[in-house]
Formats: structure tokens, C-alpha cells, sequence
């Protein structure tokens, strides 16, 4: 075999060199993966603004969500006004397996679709809850707490599906309505959190400061309006290169993250689609639980307010000297 060759009239080169160090993979193994998986993992990709991680040899991996100018013209793409940057992004839409492997040839590894697709009148298609558990527990605390969440969303009458993140935790995706407003969706996604959290607050926390959660699995609410999360089928920039696995709740507590890389997922799926499959229809919002939300702070404002407010009294404390910042994520 050479490092150069042609797939879906994409010129592919340096198949053959190492993905990233500690990847235990090559750039053909990714392409190779990215084939197979292909028309499933650009169903969640397609129609959404595409950002990617990629790490070229010898550096750092970096987020990319500006498309480069050598972009061929067939790549889709939109432009959204970027209110943080101040500027306009012109973001690939993945619609298309031609373009996944061009992004791969460009050792793009991981793949985070907005919650929003492209034409975002409809607002958001999914809640999203990320289960983060603390350093050095066992993923065994992310699957009971993926079960608290679970069980919240039942009370109300919602389903979701779950996927292994693609590192130490879990993804939780509740299917909703179209034309649910970016501000209600983000109220519900806090009240699934806290009603998660009061099942077990001895397990589970809702608190975004690290230093508060104790030992606790992290229920993460803020993945709502433009956020980004990764994609299931999706490959991260992780030792042994993982994948994010999409699982049935039934098979949660028989895995671990590690079990799914880019050199063993395309076996396990064979010809299926489990996100797919797990994949409920969109549901509508209960209103108790929008309102309930709607009473909870938004978590980053929040853990920014609290950071600047302990700051003070370190100072003031320790005659104005600073002390140790706040870690928020």
C-alpha cells in the first residue's frame, strides 16, 4: 500500500503516517473508519454547522470552525454571525460521506454539530446532558447517574437515548419538537439536571464549579442554543483514539468507553444504526418542567458571578493578595 490514494474523488495522502502520538492508529485507519461509519455519522451532522478538532504532525490538537480558504467549493457551507467574536464564521455542512472524508484527509478527528441546524427557525432538536464523573471514578458512577437522568425524564413523560462521550462519560440526547424556543429548551434541560440531582444528590451534582462537586458525577445543563457536542460515531483525540458509542440502555452497564475505537466500533455496529434505533420521536415540552427551569440560573453566569465574589474575599482576606482562581469549565 502507498500513503496516496483516491475514495469518493478525494486525493488522499500520507495514509500511512501516525494519527497523533498514543492514537495506536493511522490516518488510513481513520479514513478507513470514517468509510464505513460514513452515512451514519453524517446523519447527524447533515444541515448542522460543522466544528472539528484536528491536529496536524507535531502540534497541539485546535478547534476549527472557520472553513480555510482552500476548501474545495463543494464542500456546503453557511455563515452565521459569531455575537462573541464579532465577526462572521463560515461553517462546513457535513451533508455528504465526500465531505467527511475530506475532513478526515485533513486530520479532522472529532466532529460537534451545533443543536441548531442551519435554517434555526425551528430552535433546538434535542436536549442534551452530559454525565461528567470526577477524576479517578469508575464510569460505573456515569452509568448510575445516566439512570437518574433517566428516570427524571420518565416522571415527565420523555425518553432520551445515550452514547459513551467518546472519553470518561456519557451523552444523554432527548429528541424534542421543532419550534421549541432556545431559552425554553435550555430551562428544561436545568430542571431535567436538578431533578436528576435530588434522586441522588449524594451521587449526582448540578454544581459547574469543579471545586464544589465533591466527588460527584457532573450533570451538565449548558449544552443548549448554539453549543456544540459530539456526534455519535464520532472519534476523539484520546488515547487509543475512542469512539463516541451510541448504546441501548440495556447494554450500559456491560461497556466501558474504551471498548469502542476507530479500529473496533465498525466491527460492533456491523450494518447497524443504534442512534438511530434508540433514537425516540420528538417530544413535546411539559410545561411544570419549562417552569421549573425557568427559576434555575443559568450555570456559567452563575459560576461566573460566584467565581468574581470569592476573588473578593480571598483579597480580602489575605490582606488583597490573590489567591487561587475558581475552576469553572
Amino acid at each position: 500500500m502507498t500513503g496516496e490514494e483516491t475514495r469518493l474523488g478525494v486525493a488522499l495522502t500520507n495514509l500511512d503516517k501516525p494519527l497523533f502520538d498514543g492514537a495506536n492508529a493511522t490516518k488510513r485507519d481513520l479514513i478507513d473508519y470514517l468509510e464505513v461509519v460514513g452515512e451514519r455519522l453524517v446523519r447527524g451532522l447533515r444541515a448542522r454547522p460543522l466544528s472539528v478538532v484536528r491536529i496536524r504532525p507535531g502540534q497541539e490538537p485546535f478547534m476549527q470552525k472557520n472553513l480555510p480558504k482552500y476548501t474545495p467549493e463543494w464542500v456546503a457551507r453557511v455563515t452565521v454571525w459569531a455575537e462573541s467574536s464579532r465577526r462572521e464564521v463560515t461553517y462546513a455542512l457535513c451533508d455528504d460521506v465526500r465531505t467527511l472524508l475530506w475532513f478526515g484527509n485533513q486530520r479532522a478527528i472529532e466532529y460537534h454539530p451545533t443543536l441548531l441546524l442551519a435554517e434555526h427557525a425551528t430552535g433546538p432538536t434535542h436536549l442534551v446532558l452530559d454525565l461528567d464523573p470526577p477524576p479517578g471514578q469508575h464510569f460505573r458512577q456515569a452509568v448510575r447517574a445516566a439512570e437518574l437522568v433517566r428516570t427524571a425524564l420518565r416522571a415527565d413523560g420523555l425518553a432520551g437515548a445515550v452514547k459513551t462521550s467518546g472519553a470518561k462519560g456519557l451523552h444523554i440526547f432527548v429528541p424534542i419538537e421543532p419550534g421549541i424556543a432556545i431559552e425554553d429548551a435550555a430551562a428544561a434541560t436545568r430542571a431535567v439536571a436538578a431533578r436528576a440531582e435530588r434522586l441522588d444528590s449524594d451521587l449526582a451534582t448540578t454544581a459547574f464549579i469543579r471545586e464544589d462537586r465533591g466527588g460527584k458525577v457532573f450533570l451538565d445543563s449548558t449544552r443548549a442554543g448554539g453549543a456544540t457536542v459530539v456526534a455519535a460515531y464520532s472519534p476523539r483525540v484520546r488515547p487509543g483514539t475512542p469512539v463516541s458509542f451510541p448504546l441501548s440502555w440495556s447494554a450500559l452497564h456491560d461497556v466501558t468507553p474504551g471498548d469502542f475505537t476507530i479500529r473496533t466500533a465498525a466491527r460492533e455496529l456491523g450494518d447497524r444504526d443504534p442512534w438511530e434505533h434508540e433514537m425516540p420521536a420528538p417530544q413535546p415540552l411539559p410545561a411544570d418542567l419549562v417552569e421549573e427551569g425557568h427559576t434555575i440560573p443559568v450555570a456559567r453566569v452563575q459560576a461566573m458571578h460566584e467565581g468574581k465574589r470569592r476573588a473578593r474575599a480571598r483579597r480580602a482576606g489575605d490582606g488583597h493578595q490573590a489567591g487561587p482562581a475558581t475552576s469553572l469549565e
